[in-house]
């Protein structure tokens, strides 16, 4: 189905792979135009409970964007390429179901921000991150001057954009860039086993929590009203009868996602 993604889905688990092995899985246009589509799979298809986005291979996640289709570029049509990839990763921001960055290796420039979009990340040891944008004369252009500000701070954020300095595994963990740091074999197992943990709560909450989380960083948007607004909605779903019920017989919860 796709050109340079490989999928696949095991036990509402989706896992959607960067697949250019030879291109250290750079994004190109047709990388986002495949991974737009992937995305709205996780959307609409009622199989599918969560996501995983990783690379192929065990040398990167996303090394990048592809510079070759930046040479030509006019000032329009950067301002394209950037709303396009704002676009796509604001659609797994908002993703009502959970989207995991499993980051095994390079994350660097578009790679990078796109693991940032994901809801967390866990990463292999040999995981770098880094936004060397000023390298090339360019800034982040797909949402990572806001991300990484509000994932680890200002002071941090500026310096690694403006050094164009990587970091390794162990000091994004510290940043709190990344949730997990775990050993390149254990890198799926661990993502799917947070991924399992969640599929036994309940689904219109999960997507009601990353409603509000981004409501804080939304301009015009009062964070607190979204969350006393969402709460409330909570009350008219049956997972709640059954969440409320459950816990007062002392069992478990199952949940139905209505």
């Amino acid at each position: 189905m796709y050109e340079t993604l490989s999928t696949q889905l095991s036990e509402g688990i989706f896992i959607i792979t960067i697949n250019r092995p030879s291109k250290m899985n750079a994004l190109n246009a047709t990388v986002m135009s495949e991974l737009a589509l992937a995305i709205d799979e996780v959307y609409t298809n009622k199989d599918i409970k969560s996501a995983i986005i990783t690379g192929s291979g065990e040398k990167a996640f996303v090394a990048g964007a592809d510079i070759s289709e930046f040479l030509s570029l006019t000032t329009t049509q950067g301002a394209e390429l950037a709303k396009k990839g704002h676009v796509v990763f604001q659609r797994i921001e908002e993703c009502p179901k959970p989207v995991v960055a499993a980051v095994n290796g390079f994350a660097l420039g578009g790679g990078c921000e796109l693991a940032m979009a994901c809801h967390f990340r866990v990463a292999a040891e040999n995981a770098k991150f880094g936004q060397p944008e000023v390298n090339l004369g360019i800034i982040p252009g797909y949402g990572g001057t806001q991300r990484l500000v509000q994932l680890i701070g200002k002071g941090k954020a500026m310096e690694l954009m403006m050094t164009a300095d990587m970091i390794d595994a162990g000091e994004a963990y510290t940043l709190g860039l990344v949730n997990h740091v775990v050993r390149l074999e254990e890198l799926l197992p661990k993502a799917t086993s947070i991924l399992q943990k969640i599929h036994t709560k309940a689904p219109l909450a999960i997507a009601k929590v990353v409603k509000c989380v981004n409501a804080y960083y939304k301009t015009g948007v009062d964070g607190f009203e979204t969350e006393v607004t969402e709460f409330a909605e909570c009350f008219a779903t049956k997972d709640m009868q059954e969440g409320a019920t459950a816990f007062v017989e002392k069992r478990k919860a199952n949940f139905i996602g209505e």
